[in-house]
């Protein structure tokens, strides 16, 4: 097998090896079989284009070609010309293709269906890195710039997925390149007729230094690779980043105690909107013949900046058996004890456990932890909700109006950390809750003139195509256009209660789902949902619906409260419509097509205020500046590699050439030296030269008699009549090289590689290209002549 053919398959394997890093985002993994073939046919188109030989542009541009019309038989060969010729329809399908993948890949949770559009980015992606890996590598014959786009595909992956293995995919593209670059040096050293391995050629050699730059690369790529694992260990953790990854645990230590940070795990809510399916989450059986309040809460939302509502800072400590009584709940209320237990589905990968509020105690198995001010239980350790059954038993709450209106004020301090709002937030906000609660006697009063405001008399709309919203304006955006779906709803309702002193914060969870004909009833993607609870003293936490159409409102809100406008009865979630309508849309529970919230394996999710999440553009000028970022400093290393090849590559075979080619090498070597720690000294004739590089380098005679060999052609050149030529001058500094190699430390042959001194020569010819502008510039510019006075000579 030639070195090139090695070094296609090597870059072809380095490429899927990189590409495994895509397995956990996407289910089923049939597409890396398909990529896995239309990638071999591709590295094949190239082998034979190279052995024709065709020039190194007609090598790339047939691959090119027959990867794009492979993509066009895969994905379009019914809008081809004879089926796989693209014509304007075929890239035309392609685009909708790929509008029709990035909008999958907004939608859906990890792993998410495969769709022709998400098997198109990933087979073309994988196809488009395998291109450029072969034309680097193999082509172009460097190796170490072929690991920028591999860099670039296992960066996306990383940055899309939300597993714990991603160290172990790491390891498995990092293992490709290591290959790539140890197949280079195999066919570099097979040029100088050295080998890996064997018994030296002369008798008395070193047997150790054919294998001395092998152990110098497993010694480099082992150190790179050890650093690479361990230093982002000692960094300090950045959080909150656009591409922050989901959390894997909670709390410190392995005791009782502990602390839970988490953000907002509403996550690209508007995108995955409109999902076509609606998947069973979780199926829940209990002992209450009342539906309508049985919502399963995830997590409250309770820390307001004015653009993000998030979770606090809160402790956690073990579960225990029976949760203490609600905090705030009075004795008077009236309360019943309702047990249901729930199973999730085993795609349902949830930190945070669902379940009814308030919670009095649960029954599961696994690490799991308690909050008390939230009594919230979360996952520790990578604890998800995946294939759980557990039982709850909670509390159904049932106050009265009088009971709510009659609340006295809350605790000074409760009252001033969940009636906070950020001095940025919109005035409109405030000035609005004071309008549509004008003429309310109670806290109470206000609460329910806020979600019918919402709910009726507003004239909202609900519509799952408006942006979420960034920015502190996001509220009084949606109080303008009055369009808007839950998490507007209920972030609106929440800071505008809070306008009003009263204690608010935002749920997440589900809202009631639909029974079942054996007596269970059957939560879905559709029916997740968010809402404001709102605090009073003597009932505590207490839920409303300001979303039309939504889950059920609270029987506390319509009974007693003289001249409401709200229905008498409950009102169930339904089908989901994605356009704005003047009559209340139908669909179903605004959150509840969002998988990424439901199968989110973290509370560490992103923030739903910010919008869809990075989108794929984002994703990949990530990754294009990650490249450039490691681009820059591997500048000096890759010009080095360049002008090696071009120095010591071919040429021409007439007589005008040779002593081009030799003075070429001459350069070459004299740099080669310089990059070890011998500079060069331009005084000394050639001879002299060679002599002291053999002295200072402690060259061996097979490698001192090259560089002499070397030295006596560049004398020819310069002093006979007629140079003769002299083979093999290449191979000679290749030769000195390699030897150079073996006597150096490593911290040498690292600089060698990374930042060759030699490198400096770009900074003197952009100085003399630039002097050479000037020059000729000053040469264009016309000069004028002053005219003689009359009677003179000019």
């Amino acid at each position: 097998m030639s070195g090139r053919t090695r070094m296609a398959l090597c870059a072809a394997a380095a490429t899927l090896m990189a590409a495994c890093a895509l397995l956990p985002l996407v289910s089923p993994v049939t597409w890396l079989f398909q990529a896995i073939f239309l990638l071999a046919i591709q590295t094949g188109v190239g082998m034979a284009t190279r052995r024709v030989p065709l020039a190194r542009p007609l090598t790339v541009a047939a691959q090119v070609l027959v990867a794009l019309m492979l993509l066009t038989l895969t994905f379009a060969n019914q809008q081809a010309i004879i089926g796989v010729i693209p014509g304007p329809e075929a890239f035309a399908h392609f685009a909708d293709l790929l509008q029709t993948g990035t909008d999958d890949v907004g939608r859906y949770s990890i792993p998410a269906p495969l769709s022709d559009g998400i098997r198109l980015m990933l087979i073309g992606g994988v196809l488009i890195i395998g291109l450029a890996v072969d034309t680097l590598a193999v082509t172009f014959r460097s190796a170490a710039p072929a690991g920028l786009p591999l860099l670039a595909l296992y960066s996306v992956a990383a940055g899309l997925s939300e597993g714990g293995a991603d160290w172990l995919w790491f390891l498995v593209a990092a293992a490709g390149y290591l290959m790539l670059l140890l197949a280079e040096g195999r066919d570099r050293l097979s040029q100088w007729g050295r080998v890996f391995g064997g018994a030296p050629r002369t008798p008395g050699g070193d047997p150790s230094g054919a294998v001395a730059p092998v152990r110098s690369g497993r010694r480099i790529g082992m150190v790179a690779l050890g650093i690479a694992l361990v230093v982002p260990l000692a960094l300090p953790a950045m959080n909150g980043g656009l591409l922050d990854a989901a959390g894997t645990g909670v709390g410190s230590g392995s005791g009782s105690g502990g602390t839970i940070s988490a953000v907002n795990p509403l996550v690209s809510l508007r995108d995955s909107l409109n999902v076509d399916e609606d998947r069973e989450v979780l199926s829940v059986k209990t002992n209450t013949s009342d539906m309508s309040n049985m919502y399963l809460r995830i997590v409250s939302l309770d820390d307001f900046d004015g653009t993000t509502w998030q979770p606090s800072k809160r402790s956690i400590e073990a579960v225990p058996n029976k949760f203490p009584t609600p905090f705030g709940l009075g004795a008077d209320v009236r309360r019943a004890e309702v047990e249901t237990t729930i199973s999730a589905a085993d795609w349902y990968a949830q930190n945070w456990l669902p379940m009814p509020y308030p919670p009095s105690g649960v029954d599961i198995s696994g690490n799991w932890r308690y909050e008390p001010l939230g009594m919230t239980v979360v996952g520790d350790r990578r604890q998800t909700t995946r294939g759980v059954t557990y039982t709850v038993r909670s509390l159904d709450v049932q106050p009265t109006a009088g009971q709510l209106a009659g609340a006295p004020e809350p605790p000074a301090a409760l009252k001033r950390e969940f009636t906070k709002l950020p001095d940025s937030l919109p005035g409109v906000v405030g000035r609005t809750a004071r309008q549509v609660t004008e003429g309310a006697t109670s806290h109470y009063e206000q609460a329910v003139k806020l979600q019918e405001y919402f709910s009726i008399t507003g004239g909202f709309q609900y519509d799952t195509n408006v942006k979420v919203g960034s920015g502190q304006g996001a509220i009084a955006r949606f109080l303008r256009d009055k369009q808007g779906f839950c998490v507007h709803f209920s972030f609106a309702m929440a800071a505008m209660a809070r306008s009003l002193d009263i204690p608010a914060r935002v749920a997440v969870g589900f809202a009631p789902g639909t029974p079942q004909g054996d007596n269970s009833v059957s939560v879905g993607l559709k029916d997740a949902h968010a809402w404001p609870e709102l605090y009073f003293e003597g009932v505590g936490w207490t839920r409303f619906e300001p979303t039309p159409t939504r889950g059920s409102v609270p029987s506390y809100t319509q009974s007693d409260t003289p001249g409401s406008t709200l229905p008498d009865v409950a009102r169930p979630s339904q089908s989901t419509s994605t356009g704005p309508s003047a009559t209340p849309s139908t669909s179903e529970s605004c959150a509840g097509q969002n998988p990424e919230l439901c199968a989110s394996e973290s509370p560490e999710a992103a923030v739903a205020v910010g919008g869809a999440g990075p989108p794929w553009y984002v994703l990949l000028a990530w990754a294009l500046g990650g490249a450039t970022a490691l681009l820059i400093p591997l500048a000096p290393m890759l010009w080095r590699l360049r002008t090696r090849a071009v120095r010591l590559g071919a040429h021409g075979r007439t007589e005008a050439d040779i002593p081009l080619h030799t003075l070429s090498v001459w350069q070459e070597l004299a740099d080669t030296a310089w990059d070890f720690g011998i500079p060069p000294d331009d005084s000394q004739t050639p001879r002299k030269s060679a002599a002291r590089i053999v002295r200072l380098g402690h060259l061996d005679p097979p490698a001192a008699a090259s560089v002499h060999r070397v030295a006596d052609a560049v004398e020819q050149v310069l002093y006979a009549p007629t140079p003769r030529p002299t083979a093999g001058l290449a191979e000679d500094v290749r030769r000195v090289q390699a030897d150079l190699r073996s006597r150096a430390k490593w911290t040498t042959n690292l600089r060698a590689a990374l930042a060759p001194r030699s490198s400096v020569r770009v900074v003197w010819a952009v100085s003399d290209w630039w002097i050479t502008v000037k020059r000729r510039a000053t040469a264009a510019r016309p000069t004028w002549r002053r005219p003689s006075a009359p009677g003179q000579q000019g």
